[in-house]
Parts: structure tokens; sequence; C-alpha cells
């Protein structure tokens, strides 16, 4: 859940960047650093939300998580409204 939460925030700060970049002074290297980062938040997002739902009760986050954006910020809200949806952890210790 950890990783969700900061892939979510990366996500939506990171766009928030973009777009004011855009509107203003459009400096390359923000762009050059700002789109691969959001890119990779996006993604990590994505594959987060389908780890860590249930695939039957979590089709609207896993909807949601597709969202470029604000995809992350609309899945955690959605998961702090459905903890069923949230897979069970595993048991395994992590080293």
């Amino acid at each position: 859940m950890k990783v969700l939460r900061v892939a979510a925030a990366v996500e939506a700060v990171s766009v928030l960047i973009l777009f004011g970049n855009l509107l203003t002074v459009h400096a390359r290297p923000v762009t050059a650093l700002g789109g691969p980062t959001h890119g990779t938040a996006y993604l990590v997002t994505i594959v987060a939300t389908f780890a860590l739902t249930v695939a039957g009760a979590a089709g609207a986050a896993r909807a949601m998580a597709f969202v470029p954006g604000i995809g992350g910020m609309l899945v955690l809200n959605w998961l702090r409204r459905h903890p069923e949806a949230v897979k069970a952890p595993s048991g395994d210790p992590v080293g």
C-alpha cells in the first residue's frame, strides 16, 4: 500500500509540474525530467493497484488506476471506502 501512496503522490505532483511548465516557460529540462517521472509513476500506480486488489471486488479501482494524473489518488480514496477489496497479506516474511 505504501508503494501505491508514493506512486500516486508522485503521479499527481509530476503532472501538475508538467502542466505548469507547459503553461508558463516550457523549459525543456523540466519536460525531459518530468515526463519520464510521471510516466513511471503512472505505470507503478497501475501495477500496484492490480497487485493490491482482489480481481472481482475492485473493478472500479482498477479502472480508476488508468486515469492519468489523478488515478492513484482516486484509487486510494476508493480503497479507503472499500477495504474489503484489498488482498489479504500473504504472510510471507519480508527480508
